[in-house]
């Protein structure tokens, strides 16, 4: 198993209380994402308006983004109260139903990793979120019967990385679905602003800008390296953040101008040192730089697409023109791969080029 990153989107342990200090509890302190944020404005006033629960929800993308959070503002938002779950723990029909006969009228429901539900607890959601009612089998055998559970009305906020793992009957009974994408560089300043000021952290803007423009487009990434920061600051400094406290701190964690880490380098050079540049197939970029495949497409693919570094073929990996020019290598000659018109669809699987 590869060791923890600075730059992993998932929250470790020791994070989770931060987070939950750090959460914005409404709209008006959530930076960032602006046609999401409106457009739940308008449903959530809608729904107020006829005095209805808000239509589930689905939210996908990439860890990190923010989908906890919604949930959490759009429970706030409709005066609601808001019970939390995750795929992997709804194990037996009985798990579902305990918590669905505990949800009150208009609450809401937040299921993380909705992809990771088993395909029994998904057939009994169905008419949980369709009918608002539960039909549970008691027993086996000629002994057993069928006990039907009356439900209160509520809202299901489904949360999840992997959009295209959803099946198509559960992805149909959401009546909205929302997707997050990376933050800008102006929307992270404002985030580590704002949390700063919640942790009572003096930082300069031109230290809070230098953490944003490094932070992979994620307010997670970003505040961890805030608290990093801060720790610098306070050895090393005067307890201020400044630009070049920031500088000082990301270059100390491995951190580089573009945000890249160690293991996003290591790919890039694998695929330009060992592989020609590419076509590669997953598996065997993998092998070559002892990761996990999964862990390569979902965490770091999509950043090093989004900044113009690689693309995703039907054929396999392949190293871009600007990553040539950035890892300071000479393009082969005559290759026709380079700068082709990317594939990648974030929820699509392509073949492997193995």
């Amino acid at each position: 198993m590869s060791e923890p990153r600075i730059t992993a989107a998932k929250p470790t342990r020791e994070e989770l209380e931060y987070e939950e200090v750090l959460r914005p509890r409404s709209f008006e302190e959530f930076a960032g994402q602006l046609g999401v944020v409106e457009n739940l404005r308008l449903f959530i006033k809608a729904a107020l308006q006829r005095k209805e629960p808000l239509d589930h929800l689905l939210i996908f993308g990439l860890p990190g983004l923010g989908k906890t959070t919604l949930a959490h503002i759009v429970a706030n938002e409709m005066g609601v109260d808001r019970r939390a779950t995750s795929g992997p723990v709804l194990e037996r029909p009985g798990d579902l139903a305990g918590l669905l006969t505990g949800v009150g009228e208009g609450d809401v429901l937040f299921i993380d990793e909705v992809h990771r539900l088993s395909p029994v607890i998904e057939e009994y959601l169905y008419s949980a979120m369709e009918d608002f009612r539960l039909d549970i089998l008691i027993d086996r055998g000629p002994s057993a019967r069928s006990v039907k559970l009356n439900l209160n009305r509520f809202t299901l906020i489904g949360a999840t990385t992997r959009a295209g793992m959803l099946t198509g009957a559960l992805r149909a009974r959401f009546g909205l679905t929302i997707r997050l994408d990376f933050y800008s560089p102006e929307e992270l300043a404002t985030i580590v602003e704002r949390s700063a000021r919640v942790l009572k952290v003096d930082l300069e803007p031109e230290g809070g800008r230098e953490i944003a423009r490094r932070s992979r487009g994620t307010p997670r990434i970003a505040n961890r390296l805030l608290r990093r920061a801060r720790d610098v600051a306070q050895v090393k400094g005067d307890g201020v953040i400044t630009k070049d406290v920031a500088d000082e701190t990301l270059n100390m964690l491995g951190v580089d101008v573009r945000g890249l880490d160690e293991m996003d380098r290591r790919l890039m050079l694998a695929i330009l040192d060992k592989f020609d540049g590419g076509p590669v197939g997953l598996n065997s970029l993998a092998v070559a730089v002892g990761e996990e495949g999964e862990t390569i497409e979902v965490v770091h693919e999509p950043f090093l697409i989004q900044e113009g570094l690689l693309h995703r073929t039907p054929r396999g990996r392949v190293a871009t023109s600007q990553a040539y020019t950035y890892f300071d290598r000479k393009p082969p000659v005559g290759s026709s791969d380079i700068d082709q018109p990317n594939l990648f669809q974030g929820e699509t699987e392509e073949p492997d080029n193995d």
